[in-house]
């Protein structure tokens, strides 16, 4: 044993107790369990804190727990020897290990079960090449850098380096370790910088996933090599029968079943115990064959049904396997980790370039394979990146690898490092790279008053259930789909996340954007997807001028939005549709709350959206297959008011729509604006943050309108345009005139949502505003006292510095009362 501290990391007593006396050993429950209990607390409250310090950069909670580790090892708290021999006694490390590898087994397990094997076999040609090139570029640059490593190693300290009869072994371990990706990690980093539902998501997660096949497939090959004497070609040949056993005997026994109580809502606690042992058979099988116990229990999630069985699994185990079982078996990765022993070495440095030259093969594989699909260099930069993710496989690689005393503790510690800052620069740099404050900024303003008559008009339509699709429907059949003027629609049924499986990213992975009615999910209701999908289907075999992709939009409540803006971004959409949180009932005669989460949803996406916003209030507004609709548009002023008018304007292009533009003139004390301490501050594009210059968007108002009069009014007789005069400032002439309007009995309502106006009126009127979201006129008549039966589109204009509006409004309201967003 060397003399520097690396013994207590090599070896320790293993005799604990007398050979065949099992009455006569100690008394484990009181000495083994309390030291059990004190490592896994000091390991998951450790973990935690670390987590909490981390979160901020988006670093993994996997190098979180192997920080926790790492604090007790020689580098620091292993200095003190009382702390050391309080959490490692020798009488508590077979306890420990124990426990760690039951907690892998499980973790594995769980990541089987989150795997979609279908969806490898579906890989795309870019994801595919992606992960091809990285794979063998990183095994050829990890073996010239393990050489390179070799030679710089203290050749007087024997105990250090690799036997020579273990240098292919080394070799291919060291390679492995550096070619594999962390497919749960990156998917879950990914959803975390909400770049989930963008292509450069879809491809680094499809070129994860077949990087993580890959290293699962070596590792099943490569460990019956691993071992001293024995036939491992006789294990690798029975490790694969037995691998096509479960997949050709067991898979097709166990689906049936499976599938029946899960849709019979029939299972009980102790028969899905019974099941999860086939955790423990197939690894026991797959220890005995020569291999690693690990890969039975992988291949034993990965032949159990997805869908709704895997969910019940993870929620019943995820949070168990992998906030309690998990910790300990990443600290112990962790505590292995002797920095002192590695920078007393002359080439210290040296290896420390060899730590940072590690993460170039992917960066550098990636680049080349999206230069040849003509992506952009920083799309490049961020798959390689990404791919240097490092999960749970590599940390097992270097685990066997140490055991087996096939790398060296020069090269284990030098490749864990890489491991370690691989994992943890993702995030950060990839932050940096696509900022998320700008990332939207940089594209051209998408309105619907910009966009030409003759180009195709893209839309995002968001539904939270089958209802919500067949309103948006009836509004997407009213928007004049032409051969001149084409629709395409980007469906996202949007659904919350409520825990941290992966297996519903793995079903975002492969989409096709020309179809409908192809996608699949793990996630939330099959059942109601697929009546989504096929209300989209119908509306498209009516209109041959529609073009509709459904996808599912899974994620956190809180952050859903930005996913929003990514389909929003990636699709080129000139509008978003969204649902209003409350629902019309005809039983009732009101409006039915359904979801205060649904309204959060709808502010988020008002405040940010990198394109114009429309929410919908539906009444049963009716197809235009069945009958005529009657549409009026109320013009006050301002962008969102002329946004308005725009979709009207299409609307109107219809045979079966007629449409009323009413004009309400805001005159003498009704003109009045209400002054603002913020009036003169810009935002840095030169634009007023809270207050909208009246005199400009007077005369754009004007502009506007002298058009619409003469290209629309003048040539369509079922148009027709009117004005009204508001002179008093009390705020009851507005819902005078709205209640005489709807004495016509309308089909729709379109309004604008009105940001940016600063009259006394409005201020007056959003104090008895109930959706603030709505804008003052949406509010009134959506408002269940307001009386109307007609259905509302509210609509905002996309308009850069609109974050910056919302936020100041809101400030000065705090401090001088309601004031009109």
């Amino acid at each position: 044993m060397a003399e520097d501290g690396m013994s207590i990391l090599a070896c320790y007593n293993a005799t604990f107790s007398a050979t065949n006396d099992i009455w006569m050993t100690d008394d484990v429950i009181a000495k083994r369990v309390p030291l059990l209990c004190l490592q896994i607390a000091y390991d998951l409250l450790v973990s935690r804190f670390f987590y909490f310090i981390l979160k901020r950069i988006r670093v993994p909670l996997i190098v979180a727990q192997i920080l926790a580790g790492f604090s007790l090892s020689p580098t620091l708290l292993g200095n003190f020897k009382p702390i050391f021999d309080l959490f490692y006694e020798q009488q508590g490390i077979l306890a420990i290990e124990t426990f760690s590898n039951l907690g892998i087994l499980y973790y594995v397990f769980l990541s089987g079960l989150e795997m979609n094997s279908d969806v490898i076999l579906r890989s795309r040609k870019k994801g595919t090449s992606i992960a091809v090139v990285g794979i063998v570029t990183s095994m050829l640059f990890g073996v010239g850098l393990l050489t390179v490593q070799h030679k710089l190693e203290d050749e007087n300290d024997t105990f250090s380096l690799t036997p020579k009869e273990n240098h292919n072994e080394a070799y291919l371990f060291w390679s492995l370790a550096l070619s594999v990706t962390g497919f749960p990690v990156l998917a879950r980093i990914l959803a975390k910088l909400k770049l989930l539902y963008t292509k450069l998501g879809k491809d680094a997660l499809t070129a994860a996933m077949l990087t993580d096949a890959y290293g699962w497939v070596l590792f099943t090959l490569l460990i019956p090599y691993s071992k001293i004497g024995g036939k491992p070609f006789l294990s690798v040949i029975s490790t694969l029968l037995f691998i096509v056993f479960c997949f050709t005997v067991v898979r097709p026994i166990l689906t049936p079943i499976v599938e029946k109580k899960t849709s019979a809502n029939t299972w009980r606690k102790s028969q899905l115990l019974d099941l999860l042992m086939g955790v423990f058979i197939c690894s026991f099988i797959t220890d005995c064959l020569g291999t690693h116990p690990i890969v039975g229990a992988f291949v034993f999630g990965l032949i159990l049904p997805h869908g709704k069985f895997a969910d019940m699994v993870m929620e019943m185990s995820d949070d168990f396997v992998s906030g309690i079982l998990c910790p300990v078996y990443f600290a112990g990765f962790g505590f292995r980790l002797n920095l002192p022993f590695l920078l007393k070495q002359q080439s210290a440095g040296l290896m420390m370039l060899i730590v940072v030259l590690l993460c170039i093969p992917k960066v550098l594989s990636s680049l080349i394979v999206t230069f040849f699909f003509g992506m952009p260099a920083r799309d490049g930069l961020a798959i390689g990146l990404l791919l240097n993710t490092k999960g749970v496989m590599a940390i097992i690689l270097l685990n066997v690898a140490w055991d087996k005393r096939i790398l060296d503790p020069y090269c284990f510690m030098v490749m864990m490092l890489a491991i370690i800052l691989m994992t943890v620069i993702v995030s950060p740099l990839i932050s940096a790279i696509y900022q998320p404050k700008f990332r939207f900024m940089q594209s051209q303003l998408k309105t619907m008053q910009k966009l030409r008559f003759d180009m195709e008009l893209r839309v995002v339509a968001c539904v939270h259930n089958t209802k919500h699709a067949n309103s948006m429907i009836h509004v997407l059949e009213a928007t004049n789909a032409t051969r001149v003027s084409p629709i395409h629609v980007s469906v996202a049924h949007l659904v919350e996340l409520t825990r941290h499986g992966t297996a519903i990213l793995v079903s975002q992975m492969d989409r096709s954007d020309s179809t409908v009615g192809t996608e699949t999910t793990n996630y939330g209701s099959q059942s109601e997807f697929e009546s989504i999908t096929n209300a989209f289907e119908e509306f498209v075999k009516q209109y041959n001028a529609v073009r509709i992709d459904t996808s599912k939009v899974v994620s956190s409540y809180t952050t859903i939005h930005e996913d929003i803006f990514n389909v929003a971004e990636e699709k080129r959409a000139s509008l978003i549709l969204l649902p209003f949180h409350k629902e019309y009932s005809t039983i009732e005669g009101g409006l039915e709350i359904i979801n205060n989460q649904h309204c959060e949803i709808n502010k988020n996406v008002l405040q940010q959206a990198p394109c114009s916003v429309g929410i919908f209030v539906d009444r049963g507004l009716g197809s235009l297959l069945k009958t005529k609709m009657r549409i009026v548009m109320i013009f006050i002023g301002g962008p969102d008011d002329r946004e308005a008018l725009s979709i009207a304007w299409r609307m109107a292009g219809h045979s079966g729509t007629q449409l009323h533009v009413l004009r309400i003139h805001l005159l003498d004390k009704a003109a009045e604006e209400k002054l603002s301490k913020t009036k003169k501050i810009k935002s840095h594009h030169g634009i007023l943050s809270t207050v909208m210059d009246s005199v400009m968007q007077n005369e754009l108002d004007e502009k506007y309108l002298i058009s619409f009069r003469h290209k629309a009014v003048n040539n369509n007789d079922s148009i027709v345009y009117s004005e009204k005069e508001v002179h008093s400032n009390t705020g009851e002439e507005i819902p005078t005139l709205l209640n005489e309007i709807d004495k016509s009995g309308y089909d729709l309502y379109i309004v604008g949502q009105g940001s940016g106006k600063n009259t006394k009126i409005f201020s007056k009127l959003l104090e008895w505003c109930d959706h603030p979201e709505l804008g003052v006129i949406g509010d009134i008549l959506a408002s269940t006292s307001f009386g109307s039966q007609s259905s509302v589109l509210i609509v905002q204009q996309y308009m850069i510095g609109r974050k910056t509006v919302v936020k100041q409004s809101h400030r000065e309201s705090m401090k001088t009362g309601p004031e009109i967003l």
